[in-house]
């Protein structure tokens, strides 16, 4: 098992999965700490607490694709509270993606956040990709919908993105997969 590596290969799948359990709980931690900073700095205009929280995902996003999912800081925790429940394989390609949009989002939020401190004038967008940020993160842990994934198959729709050998299930088995023998 590589250390470097997005998802890992387990028996009986010919693709590489994450357990759906760690990923949602790592959504509702994020969630949980993106709304008491949307608290602060949207409602009691602590707007200084915007730039940590942003730059606290953008680490956390950037250890997970980079590296690899279990060592980033939401993983982390979130295995404190599911280590005991039986692992639900979901398809590791499809989460690269929509990590990979949380690093961007994550990132421009954190850039504009640093201008907000000194000039409310950027107070509207940061507010909308927060809640933006949000929603997604309450998809994901409410209702395990991954909205990100949901782009991911239509970009493999509009053939932005080359298909896979072997198409990942998804959450659910809500997206068509071939039976495995």
């Amino acid at each position: 098992m590589s250390i470097i590596s997005f998802g890992e290969y387990i028996v009986g799948k010919k693709y590489k999965v994450l357990d759906e359990r760690r990923m949602r709980a790592s959504a509702g931690i994020m969630f949980l700490l993106g709304l008491m900073t949307s608290i602060n700095g949207f409602i009691l205009h602590r707007y200084i607490v915007i730039p940590y929280f942003a730059s606290f995902l953008v680490f956390n996003f950037l250890i997970g694709i980079f590296v690899n999912p279990k060592f980033s800081p939401t993983i982390l925790i979130a295995n404190v509270f599911v280590s005991k429940q039986t692992p639900l394989p979901i398809g590791a390609v499809q989460k690269k993606f929509a990590w990979s949009l949380g690093l961007v989002l994550s990132i421009v939020i954190f850039t504009l956040s640093l201008f907000l401190i000194n000039d409310s004038a950027y107070f509207q967008s940061v507010c909308i990709l927060c809640i933006t940020c949000l929603i997604l993160l309450y998809f994901e842990t409410a209702f395990g919908i991954c909205i990100g994934c949901k782009f991911y198959d239509l970009a493999l729709a509009l053939k932005l993105l080359k298909k896979p050998a072997e198409k990942p299930n998804c959450i659910g088995d809500v997206c068509d997969t071939e039976e495995e023998l």
